[in-house]
């Protein structure tokens, strides 16, 4: 169950990401309001996950989701580059991710 709450955390840090690009574009009112909801969430799961998992496999499981996550959604939504060379650098992120679950 708690690993399911770290996904999350990931997931909101994610969508933080996503609003803090379109609040760096835009300067609207509403991404702010999406970047501090969704960073906010992002941390209390996360917090919440640590009280149950060791600091280091938590903090590197939820950086690695929105590093993989934030690198992807720019690939799909903001025509970022999708060069062979990123793409197994997010392979390698993502699979040391699971990794580190596979060891907990």
């Amino acid at each position: 169950m708690i690993w399911i709450v770290l996904i999350f955390a990931g997931i909101f840090e994610m969508l933080g990401i996503t609003f803090l690009n379109a609040y760096v574009h835009h300067r609207q009112k509403r991404d702010m309001l999406g970047l501090i909801l969704f960073f906010s969430i992002s941390f209390i799961a996360l917090s919440i996950a640590m009280m149950y998992l060791p600091m280091s496999t938590a903090y590197a499981v939820w950086t690695g989701i929105g590093a993989v996550g934030g690198a992807v959604l720019g690939m799909v939504f903001y025509n970022e580059s999708k060069d062979v060379k990123r793409v197994i650098c997010i392979i390698v992120i993502l699979g040391s991710t699971v990794g580190l679950k596979l060891i907990s």
